[in-house]
């Protein structure tokens, strides 16, 4: 019999093994992790040779049953022996707290270890939003995702080069009661990664959305635009307003031709991208320095999941080209032709994108709403407690639902 530590232990350790996917994709194999422990008792350089084996046998498996192939176990318990990304991956999986946990050698587990095992697969990320790959207007693939039921569709834009699973709580909280549906930034994710450059402007990238809504069959519906998919939100709404009852727009990095101030980190984001995003060579002189810089600014928690574009020359430079063009993209043009209802959120002390876009752009829309947060940046958002993801259920609840798909007028008063 499985005890309920060991279950809840080898369920972790799947949920981790999938999170560290995209980054796997990403990085050539195989690649090496070692037991990181950060609640085990004891220390992986006094197991029996046993324990290794077993801990050995229970990642393979669980990679196997996973589908999530390369990762290799080392012997050494020495961090500082692995590659920048080896550390992220060892950190996600912890398994020297896994082979405490389960306490049993892992290859005499029970047959219900199994069970666990395929229940957490079935309830991953891929699997509970029903991954899919379309060809948008150009031909690029995307990989599309989507679940939940109900009247109304909310179609989340995640931050650009970032896998739809960072996304994964806000998505699971509003497919609770409505159709929800994401996808991941062109040329990035999938076949389209390995292949030539593609069209990377703003309006091919709001055009994606249309396409993303067009394979669900949802001739309509709110949008969540997170960090640099507000920009594209902005963009899909100007363009094909009948299609769009009401945005979000959340901690958004915005660029005014009439200006506006940005903080340190957009002005050096935009700098080493545009350096990056002038040749593939160009972005191989640069990767490993930016990588580093990501590493250092982006939280433990998210990652296995935001370093994605940085794990090869080839992924940071079209990245970079991506990301560069939502910067440098003048949003003023758009304002005046939002006419749904807007809620802008940033917060006092964002150091990533300058609240003050955020004020602009709301005191720009003709049905803009201002919401400032007292607190709150990028990496906050990501794991956002229900509190703030009630906010964007609420504001949609409010703005109703027109089932003859017409624009609908409301008063949309702002508020700080």
């Amino acid at each position: 019999m499985l005890e309920p530590r060991a279950s809840e232990a080898i369920t972790r350790l799947v949920t981790s093994v999938l999170s560290v996917r995209p980054l796997m994709e990403g990085l050539a194999v195989p690649v090496r992790v070692v037991p990181v422990a950060r609640d085990a008792a004891g220390s992986p350089e006094t197991w029996p040779a046993a324990r290794w084996r077993g801990l050995e046998r229970l990642l393979d498996r669980v990679t196997r049953e996973a589908g999530v192939t390369g990762l290799s176990l080392s012997r050494s318990t020495a961090a500082g022996d692995l590659q920048v990304f080896e550390r992220v991956i060892s950190d996600r999986l912890a398994l020297a707290d896994l082979a405490d946990a389960v306490g049993t050698p892992p290859d005499e587990l029970p047959a219900q270890a199994g069970q666990v095992i395929a229940a957490a697969v079935a309830d991953g990320f891929d699997v509970s939003f029903h991954k899919d790959t379309v060809v948008s207007h150009d031909g690029v693939p995307l990989n599309v995702y989507g679940a939940g039921s109900g009247d109304e569709a909310v179609v989340l834009v995640p931050a650009c080069g970032m896998p739809a699973a960072l996304a994964e709580t806000w998505m699971r909280f509003l497919a609770r009661d409505r159709r929800v549906l994401a996808w991941e930034s062109r040329g990035l994710f999938g076949p389209a990664a390995r292949s030539g450059d593609c069209a990377v402007d703003v309006t091919a990238q709001a055009a994606d959305l249309f396409t993303v809504m067009d394979h669900y069959a949802v001739p309509r519906a709110h949008i969540v635009g997170l960090c640099g998919g507000a920009v594209i939100a902005l963009a899909a709404a100007a363009g094909q307003p009948a299609r769009i009852s009401s945005l979000s727009l959340w901690h958004g990095a915005y660029e005014f031709g009439s200006g506006s101030p940005r903080t340190r980190f957009q002005n050096d984001l935009i700098e080493l991208m545009t350096i990056a995003a002038h040749s593939r060579a160009a972005a191989r002189s640069v990767q490993t320095a930016f990588c580093q810089v990501a590493l250092r600014t982006t939280p433990a928690e998210t990652a296995h999941l935001v370093l994605y574009p940085y794990t090869n020359p080839e992924l940071f430079y079209r990245y970079c080209r991506l990301n560069g063009s939502i910067a440098t993209t003048d949003v003023e043009p758009y304002l005046t032709k939002v006419e749904q209802p807007t809620l802008v959120v940033t917060s006092e002390d964002d150091e990533t994108a300058h609240p003050q876009g955020s004020r602009q752009v709301a005191e720009g829309l003709p049905n803009g709403r201002l919401r400032v947060e007292p607190h709150g940046d990028h990496s906050s958002l990501f794991h956002a407690d229900t509190t703030l993801m009630q906010v964007a259920v609420d504001f949609i609840a409010e703005r109703g639902h027109d089932p003859r798909g017409e624009p609908l007028s409301i008063d949309c008063p702002r508020f700080v």
